[in-house]
């Protein structure tokens, strides 16, 4: 499964849009325009497709815990 599979279907299982993917990403000071995004979801034969790096996934998964349980809280 590649990572533009796992991000399609991370997508759609959590009724993502491209806002919330973006705002997702914006977490982790990771910046991507709308329309590179779409060329990741694009199918793979199409002429606009990019393949989605293991830095986009990993950054995309690591804003998606902040998303989702809020920022790291420090115990000092």
């Amino acid at each position: 499964m590649s990572n533009n599979d796992v991000m399609k279907k991370l997508r759609v299982a959590l009724h993502l849009r491209d806002e919330d993917i973006i705002e997702i990403l914006a977490l982790v000071d990771f910046k991507i325009s709308k329309t590179e995004l779409s060329a990741i979801f694009r199918k793979d034969d199409h002429p606009n497709f990019k393949p989605c790096g293991d830095q986009l996934l990993r950054n995309f998964l690591n804003g998606l815990i902040i998303y989702k349980r809020g920022p790291k809280e420090n115990k000092d």
